[in-house]
């Protein structure tokens, strides 16, 4: 079974299986547009004689992990036509992405899943969840007001202040997408969006909601506030339109405050998973991963059933990582059978901030002894994971 990548050639047969796959349609004055996007994703495909069976495309970005930043492979539009499924063509897809993401040197990759179980097959795992907040016109109370003000501005008036606001929130979490103008343009507003600024006393700006109003309702897409005075400010720019809605819905991290510090904070709260992330090289994101402890060794025993340069064994601590892997026609060191026992999904939960050690020794995913899990635990530091796009 033959991968290859699509050439600028292939585009219209990639975009003619998106359409059937996802059930939608291009207008014929979108399709140049639509067409000129892939130059900027790597499309691999499968092909039975001259019609393209099945695609994946991958996006080449970068993620925050903290104020580091890890280059990333964006998995979108896994597509196979019906006639193919069930013939392990999108199986062949995601391992060969793998190999593709590696060479590329993306060392994690993200996805936004259609099935959870059907993605941590192949070593994604959960990476965050998103809160949906509904708050009916009866709830919209004004709190304190602040000393700062509210502009307004639109995709057309974007400017670099927003992208500084949100470039400064993503450093407090992992997995926060890297975005430059371009895709605040082409992924971030829609037709309806409008962005409000909240600036305190002394201009410097410190929040904003990118939202839209539509038929007496208000959605908020996003809203970043880098301290409580922009959250309060933005939160009465919401309630300065009680006269328009009559409901408002917010989409927030899930670690964000809201609704605690409203006067009525008794309202419809939703949480659900969102993106999945993956390790993709081992060796590398252990290396550049801020552990803790570091006088303290322990051995990592990781398993990965679709990326086999990370099997093996790695040793944390004094400073470095080392590397204990098979060797074919060498001989290797194997490193001693005391330590932890994981597998890639685990490692990806872990490393992100998605869950803890213990907790994951506790449910049976981590083997080894309780000493060793709690060296775990403390060598990673508190971590939390944080995803807002969509691609």
């Amino acid at each position: 079974m033959l991968v290859r990548e699509l050439t600028e050639e292939d585009y219209i047969e990639s975009l003619n299986l998106s359409m059937y796959a996802f059930q939608y349609k291009v207008p014929e004055s979108d399709i140049p547009a639509r067409l000129e996007g892939l130059r900027n994703q790597k499309v691999l495909g499968i092909w039975d004689k001259d019609i393209l069976a099945a695609k994946l495309h991958i996006y080449s970005l970068s993620i925050f992990m903290r104020d580091a930043e890890w280059k990333m492979g964006g998995i979108a539009g896994v597509a196979t036509y019906p006639e193919y499924r069930r013939n392990g063509y999108v199986k062949t897809l995601m391992v060969d992405s793998l190999k593709h993401m590696r060479n590329n040197d993306q060392i994690v990759s993200l996805l936004h899943p259609f099935d959870i179980s059907f993605y941590r097959k192949y070593g994604w795992e959960i990476l965050t969840e998103t809160k949906k907040i509904t708050i009916e016109k009866i709830d919209l109370k004004f709190l304190e007001p602040q000393q700062g003000a509210i502009r307004r501005f639109s995709k057309e008036t974007h400017n670099e202040e927003i992208e500084k606001i949100y470039q400064h929130y993503c450093t407090q979490y992992t997995g926060m997408l890297k975005r430059d103008t371009r895709w605040w343009e082409q992924h971030v507003y829609d037709e309806n969006s409008q962005v409000a600024v909240y600036y305190r006393s002394d201009k410097e700006a410190t929040g904003y909601m990118l939202y839209n109003v539509k038929e007496s309702k208000m959605e908020v897409q996003e809203l970043v506030a880098l301290d409580h005075e922009a959250r309060i400010g933005l939160w009465n720019f919401i309630c300065q339109h009680d006269s328009m809605v009559k409901t408002v819905t917010i989409h927030l991290a899930s670690q964000d405050p809201f609704p605690y510090f409203l006067q009525q904070p008794n309202v419809k709260i939703e949480l659900h998973p969102y993106f999945m992330a993956r390790v993709v090289d081992a060796e590398e994101c252990l290396r550049r991963f801020p552990f803790l402890h570091e006088n303290e060794s322990l051995f990592l025993h990781l398993e990965d059933s679709h990326a086999p340069w990370n099997n093996g064994s790695y040793l944390l601590g004094k400073g470095e990582i080392k590397v204990f892997k098979e060797k074919t026609g060498g001989q290797c060191v194997h490193p001693p059978k005391k330590g932890i026992r994981l597998n890639i999904n685990s490692l990806s939960a872990i490393l992100f901030g998605y869950k803890r050690p213990m907790e994951l020794f506790e449910m049976g995913y981590l083997k080894g002894s309780k000493p060793e899990i709690e060296l775990f635990e403390k060598k990673v530091p508190a971590m939390q994971s944080s995803f807002i796009d969509f691609f």
